[in-house]
């Protein structure tokens, strides 16, 4: 991904995590690291937006990236979501507080989003649960932006290709946080497919250039990917736990916390398939939790902010990947300049027939 990669020495992206962790601080130390920080512009205002990326701008001069998420269409079914909405009544009781208003918005302020990069255009954007238009695409590259999507299926890679992106996220299973699948329908549930079936699935059904993504934790599963074809790796669990993530104590000390043991993907939280650590809150509501994005995500916000304000995680979104048990304490700098050493190491030992770390 020459264009791309162009951008930054270490092919290390920090992904985007929507909620608050992404914020201007972590992601300047990744991109002052030669890794390209991400920040992520989902369940914020188009002026919030841009008033974090005039933070970063101000923090770094490297490359970064901004992550918008894609209107979604219209597909709940209301009664559906009023059975949900009243099987968590006793949580709101519990927490003393309301439920939010299911129908706050299906557009993210996707317009307005695109209306402040396309005026103040930033080098990377890329976009979550769908593709953009590839007029939106051109508009972009015209001004310099670089694009890129995320893909979960080699067809929803081979769309990304065609709406003219300059390179394709490619997501495996594992990923923490929500899966950006283009379409969010019960039927799919359980057929996500690990990240290194996946990507030779894309590498023999696309050109563009691919960024691997989905429970990467170490160097020697970044050199994994790159021998397998991606031109970079996405992590974001691994980042989570930095001082710089502006996530919450509770969820960073849960990532390494031996009760919780294991990680699933669940609609419980937002109406979405999203994997977190298995916690009181999915165990009682993801088996009921309908299809409706971003329905259920409105409705269960109060719900969430309570939680963290409490600090009860088992009433928190605690968004991980599969690999979570290997998340490292260290500022996020210094994540990126290990991962890079480990990187070397691995490569090293391939060359010469030696196991790496």
């Amino acid at each position: 991904m020459s264009s791309l990669t162009d951008l930054f020495p270490h092919p290390i992206v920090q992904a985007p995590m929507a909620g608050g962790a992404s914020v201007p601080q972590l992601a300047a130390a990744v991109s002052e690291a030669g890794g390209l920080g991400f920040l992520a512009a989902g369940y914020k205002t188009a002026d919030g937006m841009y008033q974090e990326i005039k933070q970063l701008r101000g923090l770094t001069h490297r490359p970064f990236g901004v992550n918008v998420f894609m209107p979604q269409p219209d597909h709940a079914d209301p009664a559906a979501v009023e059975v949900y909405a009243n099987q968590l009544a006793g949580e709101a009781t519990w927490y003393k507080t309301e439920l939010g208003d299911p129908d706050s918005g299906r557009d993210d302020g996707y317009d307005a989003k695109l209306a402040v990069l396309l005026d103040d255009p930033v080098p990377v954007v890329s976009f979550h649960f769908g593709v953009p238009a590839p007029d939106v695409v051109e508009s972009l590259r015209r001004l310099g932006t670089l694009t890129l999507v995320t893909a979960t299926t080699a067809d929803e890679a081979l769309a990304v290709q065609e709406a003219g992106a300059d390179g394709v996220i490619v997501q495996g299973v594992e990923a923490g946080g929500h899966q950006g699948t283009h379409r969010n329908c019960r039927e799919d549930d359980g057929a996500g497919i690990g990240l290194l079936s996946l990507l030779a699935q894309v590498r023999e059904t696309v050109t563009i250039p691919i960024v691997a993504a989905g429970g990467i934790m170490r160097g020697s599963q970044i050199a994994a990917v790159l021998a397998a074809g991606a031109s970079a790796a996405q992590l974001g669990t691994a980042f989570l736990a930095t001082p710089e993530s502006g996530a919450h104590p509770a969820h960073k000390q849960a990532l390494t916390d031996p009760h919780f043991v294991r990680t699933e993907l669940t609609r419980a939280f937002s109406g979405r398939p999203a994997r977190g650590l298995v916690n009181r809150f999915m165990r009682e509501h993801g088996p009921y939790a309908p299809a409706a994005y971003p329905e259920i995500h409105h409705l269960t916000s109060p719900l969430r902010k309570a939680a963290a304000k409490a600090a009860d995680a088992q009433g928190m979104a605690l968004w991980a990947g599969q690999g979570h048990r290997l998340a490292r304490d260290l500022p996020a700098g210094r994540l990126v300049e290990v991962l890079v050493t480990e990187v070397q190491e691995a490569t090293t030992a391939l060359s010469t027939g030696g196991a790496g770390r």
